[in-house]
């Protein structure tokens, strides 16, 4: 008999059998369950009342919404939520490749892999990395939790070691804003305004991204909200004279802050580039000293790419200070780190959010506890 034949008669022997079975079940009486007494029936409903009148319990911990507040409160409570990607992706490495294992060169090396994962960069890792192995030499470090107090401490050490951002005591004091296209740059324009009205400062804002379309109706939607002056020009016209004008118009109105807008471009293409170092030379001219600071927005989301954006802008005018946006929901927060270490830029403010108020100082401490 084939193989196919027996499978036939096999499957026929089994569809006979299932259909015995079922006519012996449907031939079975179904088992009857006995009446209980009036008595007992009435009985349950007694307690049942009383498991109805005893959720109130359940009422007495209605403090739970705000001890989700309490811990932690302000930006660095929320950051360390929304870095929970960048928090497990290090913190819980650290757990699993120490688990059941004393810390020594084998743990370190395969921390290192670790840290350049999440985007802290190589000089960077491999910096922080040396001054463990000191600490474990010294037998300083004999668990996974002092491991991870010793690598906090090492990272905002790293991004404290950099220069403080200028002291904005000019009058007024101009601030270019650079970056690619697509990093929220002229909505951080607008939440920095925001931020520095909210100081008492006054701020007049310049729309000098003339070649994007829209981009002098957003920036004045933005003026519109926070309640500041703009100048702007036609689209296609020269940034140069719109940061021009601006300082001009700043300097007749006695305005404390100019925030200027410029055009997102590809940090590959030298010509477009270029054009920063114009904007950056009228300015020098029209107000000895502007811009007094030059802001590069990176999207953090980008990881590494970011830091490749920080050189290469750096290269054409010189970068006083990053605004990190999009910090929120990415696994790749360490590149703030890798920025600090590799470019001595101090990140002057991080982006948490859309809100308007979602643009905040930054504070190296405040970090480096978010990511553990």
């Amino acid at each position: 008999m084939s193989f196919f034949d027996r499978f036939k008669k096999k499957k026929a022997q089994q569809e006979q059998d299932e259909q015995l079975e079922a006519q012996e079940q449907a031939a079975a009486p179904e088992p009857v369950e006995p009446k209980r007494p009036p008595q007992e029936e009435a009985e349950p409903s007694a307690p049942e009342i009383e498991d109805e009148a005893e959720p109130e319990p359940e009422v007495e911990p209605e403090p739970e919404p705000s001890t989700e507040e309490e811990p932690k409160p302000g930006l660095w409570g929320r950051l360390g939520r929304r870095l929970k990607k960048t928090k497990d992706k290090i913190g819980g490495s650290i757990d699993r490749i120490t688990l059941g294992k004393k810390i020594d060169d084998e743990v370190l090396d395969d921390l290192e892999e670790v840290l350049v994962t999440a985007d802290l960069g190589v000089h960077t890792s491999l910096k922080l990395i040396e001054q463990l192995r000191g600490k474990v030499a010294r037998k300083e470090l004999d668990d996974a939790e002092a491991l991870k107090q010793a690598l906090r401490k090492g990272i905002a050490e790293v991004l404290q070691e950099v220069p403080t951002a200028p002291e904005r005591d000019n009058h007024p004091h101009v601030i270019m804003v650079v970056g690619v296209n697509g990093v929220g740059k002229t909505t951080s324009i607008g939440k920095l305004a925001h931020y520095f009205k909210s100081q008492g400062r006054s701020v007049l804002l310049a729309a000098g991204d003339t070649f994007r379309a829209a981009a002098n109706e957003q920036l004045t939607i933005w003026s519109e909200r926070v309640g500041c002056d703009i100048v702007g020009g036609q689209e296609g016209a020269d940034p140069s004279a719109v940061a021009f004008d601006a300082v001009e118009a700043a300097l007749k109105r006695d305005r404390d802050l100019v925030l200027i807008d410029t055009a997102g471009r590809l940090h590959t293409k030298v010509n477009l580039m270029e054009e920063l170092k114009k904007i950056h030379r009228v300015l020098g001219k029209k107000l000895p000293g502007a811009p007094h600071e030059v802001i590069l927005v990176l999207d953090a989301t980008t990881g590494q790419n970011a830091l490749q954006q920080a050189k290469l802008f750096n290269q054409v005018v010189p970068l006083t200070g990053l605004v990190l946006t999009k910090l929120d929901g990415t696994a790749k927060g360490g590149v703030v780190v890798a920025i600090s270490g590799e470019m001595k830029l101090p990140i002057c403010f991080v982006g948490l959010g859309e809100g308007m108020e979602d643009l905040k100082p930054f504070e190296a401490e405040g970090f480096a506890e978010a990511i553990f």
